[in-house]
C-alpha cells in the first residue's frame, strides 16, 4: 500500500488501540505521554514524533510491517528492513533454522511465513506432504490449505473436526491480533471448504477423556499415525521476514508413530532441508 492510500496515522492509532482493547489513558501511561496528546494524535491535531510512533507502536504490540505503515503514514520513512531469506545477509539465519530442521529429523518440522505458506522444510515433513495432491503443492505449499481443504489432509484424517476447529479458530485470531487483510482473506478462504462426510464430530459429551494436546491423526500406507506440533518464533526481531517466520516441530503420539518416522530415516537416506514432491526446495521470504 502506497503512502498517498494509507489512512491518517491518528486513524491507524486508534484501531490498534481498539484492537488491544486499551483506553487513551492506559495507553497512554504505557507510552510514557499524555492521555490528551493521545487525544490530540488520534484526531489528527497533533502529528507524533517518530520516536512516539515507534514508542505506542511497541506498546499496542503491532507487527513489524505494520509498523513500518504507521511510520509511513505519519510522514517518516520504514525503520525496517524485509530481506529475502535466501540473501546473503540472512546466511546466519539460514543456518540456524537448518540446524533446526535437520536436527529435528526423522520427524517432521516446516518453517511458515505470515501467510502459512512453506518457507523450507526437512525430509521427514514428506509423510504429510505426499499425501496431499500435487495441486496443493504447487506453486508453493500452504499449511492451511493442506490441512483444512477436504483433498488434502482432511481425506486422511481421523477425528478431524476438533482439529479442523483448533486450525480456524488460531488463524481467525492471528488475523484480528495482526489486522492483516491477506490473512483474513485466507481464513474466508479455508473457512468454508467441505468437510469430509466421515469426518463429522461427535458431540462433546460421547468424546472420550482428552488428551494434553490436540493430536492430528491420519491414516497412511504405514498405518494410522499419531502427530502434535509445537510452533517456535525468533526472538527481538529487527527485520519484517524474521519476525514473520514461524518453525512448527511435529512429534509422535505413540510408539507406532515413532516407529514409521524412524524407519523412514534409513529408507529414505535423508540428509538436508528441502520440501518432498512439488515443493521441493522451497525456500524464500
Amino acid at each position: 500500500m502506497g503512502v498517498d492510500q494509507l489512512p491518517p496515522i491518528g486513524v491507524l492509532l486508534r484501531e490498534w488501540r481498539l484492537r488491544r482493547k486499551l483506553s487513551q489513558l492506559e495507553l497512554a501511561l504505557r507510552a510514557d505521554t499524555s492521555s490528551r496528546h493521545l487525544s490530540c494524535v488520534e484526531t489528527g491535531r497533533a502529528r507524533p514524533s517518530q520516536k512516539m510512533v515507534l514508542r505506542l507502536a511497541h506498546h499496542l504490540d503491532v507487527p513489524l510491517r505494520e509498523r513500518n505503515s504507521l511510520l509511513m503514514a505519519a510522514g517518516y520513512a520504514p525503520v525496517y528492513r524485509e530481506r529475502p531469506l535466501d540473501g546473503e545477509d540472512m546466511r546466519a539465519v539460514r543456518s540456524a533454522v537448518d540446524m533446526l530442521l535437520d536436527g529435528h529429523e526423522p520427524y517432521p518440522a516446516v518453517v511458515v511465513d505470515r501467510l502459512w505458506n512453506v518457507v523450507r522444510a526437512n525430509r521427514a515433513m514428506g509423510v504429510l506432504l505426499d499425501v496431499a495432491p500435487p495441486e496443493l503443492l504447487a506453486p508453493t505449499p500452504n499449511v492451511m490449505r493442506l490441512a483444512l481443504h477436504p483433498e488434502g489432509l482432511p481425506a486422511h484424517a481421523v477425528d478431524y473436526g476438533e482439529v479442523r476447529a483448533y486450525l480456524l479458530g488460531g488463524l481467525a485470531q492471528q488475523a484480528h491480533t495482526t489486522g492483516d487483510l491477506a490473512l483474513r482473506a485466507l481464513y474466508d478462504e479455508v473457512s468454508v471448504y467441505e468437510v469430509p462426510a466421515h469426518e463429522v464430530p461427535a458431540p462433546a459429551q460421547e468424546r472420550g477423556p482428552r488428551e494434553a494436546v490436540v493430536p492430528m491423526r491420519f491414516r497412511t500406507p504405514y498405518g494410522e499415525l499419531a502427530m502434535f506440533s509445537s510452533v517456535a518464533t525468533f526472538g527481538a526481531p529487527a527485520d519484517v521476514t524474521l519476525s514473520e517466520l514461524a518453525i512448527e516441530l511435529f512429534f509422535p503420539m505413540d510408539q507406532h508413530t515413532e516407529g514409521v518416522l524412524r524407519g523412514r530415516v534409513g529408507e529414505l537416506g535423508m540428509s538436508g532441508t528441502g520440501v518432498s514432491g512439488a515443493g521441493a526446495g522451497v525456500v524464500g521470504g
